[in-house]
């Protein structure tokens, strides 16, 4: 049953595989968060109201949602600033020790779950969550009509990041990565351009004046959608004067690089801890066509034991794969 008067009970039909998932079922842990003891995993995810509580006045059993995965405390300072993805005591799906939407019910507060419109699948409501940190990362940034970018990172998060600069309106945008493949899903998803670089360091120099000249202008904001060494030295490097550079990936939990250099150009640099208020923004860039996250949909799998193991095996190897969905 409930917990609370406030929550509704959703029965799952869409969960999207994140690397974060990967991560806790291969080396039960990611970053400084440590698996001990049995835990569902997943929280990209999207279902249909089963059950409502007795103050729940804004959905109905049967109303599609789009479901926002982290309860936050609504008390502390972070949170009484709208700041709540900050919040310490954050509760979020498929974070130790709390269990994800990887199942066939789960019960979650009213106010995190966001009605799908009429033309939105399930699939694309689940597909909200990481569109969300995007969306995020361009909030953070500033994107508008005035600022080029440049995206470290062809992934999954490098795409989304690619999809939300374009709907916040950035004139052009220049996407790098090490993988061919990657760079070729980038292209056809937008990207006015790519470059192919290398995993060695001392490449970046000469990389920085290729991506400069196809960028043909200046590089306000770069997204480090890798969170490499590498990746944010030359993130630091290709931004001009006076742009900012935004760590969303988290490759490397240190890193060495040249900041003084960067200071003394006046590079901003700023972090994203996952979103806030995302979710009516991101069903409305999906629900008016300006963000079409079908095409990074690449594999689905249904929810037997069986196909569990191959589609976290298949999100795992990478390759083709961008996003593996379940659907339950």
């Amino acid at each position: 049953m409930f917990e609370g008067p406030h929550d509704v009970r959703i029965r799952m039909k869409a969960v999207g595989i994140c690397g974060s998932d990967v991560h806790y079922l291969k080396t039960m842990r990611c970053a400084d968060f440590i698996v001990k003891e049995p835990m569902v995993i997943g929280h990209e995810c999207a279902g249909i109201i089963e059950e409502v509580g007795s103050q729940v006045q804004t959905l109905v059993p049967g109303d599609r949602v789009a479901i926002e995965p982290g309860i936050s405390c609504w008390r502390c300072y972070h949170c009484k600033l709208g700041r709540y993805n900050l919040c310490p005591e954050m509760k979020f799906f498929a974070t130790p020790p709390v269990h994800g939407s990887l199942a066939n019910q789960i019960v979650h507060p009213a106010d995190l779950c966001f009605k799908l419109p009429d033309n939105v699948s399930l699939e694309e409501g689940a597909m909200c969550e990481p569109l969300s940190v995007g969306v995020h990362a361009c909030r953070r940034a500033n994107i508008g009509p005035e600022t080029n970018v440049l995206i470290m990172g062809a992934g999954p998060i490098g795409l989304v990041t690619m999809l939300s600069a374009r709907a916040f309106g950035a004139p052009r945008i220049v996407v790098v990565d090490v993988d061919d493949h990657r760079l070729s899903v980038a292209k056809s998803l937008g990207a006015d351009d790519i470059v192919k670089v290398s995993t060695n360091i001392q490449d970046v120099a000469e990389e920085v004046k290729q991506i400069h000249n196809v960028m043909g202008a200046g590089v306000d904001v770069t997204f480090d959608c890798a969170g490499f060494n590498k990746t944010m030295t030359t993130a630091l490097n290709a931004t001009q004067p006076g742009g900012k550079v935004c760590l969303v990936g988290m490759g490397h939990s240190e890193m060495t690089v040249p900041l003084t250099p960067a200071a003394a150009r006046e590079v901003d640099v700023v972090g994203i801890f996952r979103y806030k208020n995302t979710w009516p923004l991101c069903l409305e860039f999906i629900k008016s066509g300006k963000i079409d996250v079908k095409p990074l949909i690449t594999h689905r799998f249904g929810f037997s034991q069986k196909e569990v193991e191959e589609a976290f095996e298949t999100s795992a190897r990478g390759g083709n794969a961008i996003k593996v969905m379940f659907n339950l």
